[in-house]
């Protein structure tokens, strides 16, 4: 496999040429590692870890919020947000597709007893004040009590506006909701709207900041919020064996990541703009669609040629995340431009033949 430039010397599969699976497999860079192994640490249980400390400070000060919490992963991140807002038997609204409802294992309600109620959304994702206001229960003893909204942004690669955060926790705080956010892609959402993540974090209480996706740490996110929903969190954390000790050595590659990987994102944004520019002619002549939604492209091939499609990506060493109908190609940080460009000359190879 062809290396970027920033990728550390790894024994690779020889037949691996493009990796797009998910932006959740790049490799530490050489710099992060070595500020991982420089990392002065501590005891973080006893809050003793000098480097995981200065991270959740700085996260905390990028959202404008007053703390933060450093966990294991975005999932557990979520999920001990979602439980310091939610006691047991409560009902929490979430969009349809979400990660914390679909792809979380049911955390929130097996190991919380925290109700999830899917809102329908569009073809990008969206849902409106409209659907808040309307998903919210009555006071009734028949129902469970609404006491959350969660969003996401971005989901599955769509950007959700500031302004539309906005609208959607401005109607859940006609009801007296909390609000929390999935950021684990936030910083892409972000970049796209030229903006930084306080501006989102302005109109919610707590959000999940992942750091092992496109910047590119080996492990860990970052739950910010006000204090008291922080603390909660940590008790929560604790519970959930994620109370951990030397962290810093992992906190070290974050703050890494937040001086050398936010404005790269750019990057990704721009090569998965990129094969979708190279496979935009092929869209009207043999049925391909192609959407791209910041780093992610969502690719559809006609049904009778997406198995053969798929066996000569792979015989050409592309991996990809090959759902039926719809494909998945995710660019990040060890995905370079000739990567990029074997992806279009694989497709443009193979409807050639066909």
């Amino acid at each position: 496999m062809a290396l970027s430039p920033t990728s550390p010397d790894l024994s690779m599969d020889d037949g691996v040429r493009a990796d797009l699976r998910s932006d959740t497999i790049t490799r530490a860079t050489p710099g992060m590692r070595e500020a991982m192994a420089s990392a002065v640490v501590g005891d973080d249980v006893y809050g003793e870890d000098p480097t995981v400390n200065a991270l959740q400070d700085r996260m905390a000060d990028l959202a404008g919020k007053e703390a933060g919490l450093f966990l294991t992963s975005g999932t557990q991140s979520n999920l001990t947000a979602v439980l310091s807002h939610c006691g047991r038997g409560d009902e929490y609204l979430i969009g349809r597709t979400s990660h914390v409802l679909v792809n979380e294992a049911g955390g929130t309600a097996a190991l919380g007893s925290a109700i999830p109620w899917p809102i329908e959304v569009d073809e990008t994702n969206h849902f409106s004040p409209d659907d808040v206001r309307e998903a919210v229960k009555e006071p009734d003893p028949h129902h469970p009590v609404t006491t959350l909204l969660s969003l996401e942004n971005t989901v599955n690669g769509h950007v959700q506006s500031v302004d539309h955060v906005a609208s959607l926790a401005a109607a859940a705080r006609e009801f007296d909701l909390a609000v929390h956010m999935d950021g684990a892609r936030l910083f892409n959402a972000a970049t796209a709207e030229g903006v930084g993540i306080d501006a989102y974090a302005a109109h919610v209480d707590t959000v999940s900041l992942c750091l092992s996706k496109g910047l590119g740490i080996p492990v860990g996110s970052v739950l910010v919020g006000d204090r008291d929903s922080i603390g909660r969190a940590y008790r929560m954390r604790k519970m959930l064996g994620g109370g951990m000790r030397q962290a810093g050595h992992l906190a070290a590659a974050g703050l890494y990541a937040l001086d050398h990987h936010v404005e790269r994102l750019a990057e990704d944004h721009a090569r998965a703009e990129r094969i979708a520019d190279g496979l935009a002619p092929l869209g009207p002549t043999v049925g391909l669609d192609v959407v791209r939604a910041t780093n992610m492209l969502w690719i559809t091939p006609p049904t009778e040629v997406h198995g053969p499609l798929v066996d000569h990506l792979k015989a050409d060493g592309i991996l990809a995340t090959y759902w039926a109908p719809t494909m998945r190609f995710v660019t990040h940080l060890d995905v370079d431009d000739d990567q990029a460009d074997h992806v279009v000359d694989s497709f443009t190879r193979f409807f050639e033949r066909v």
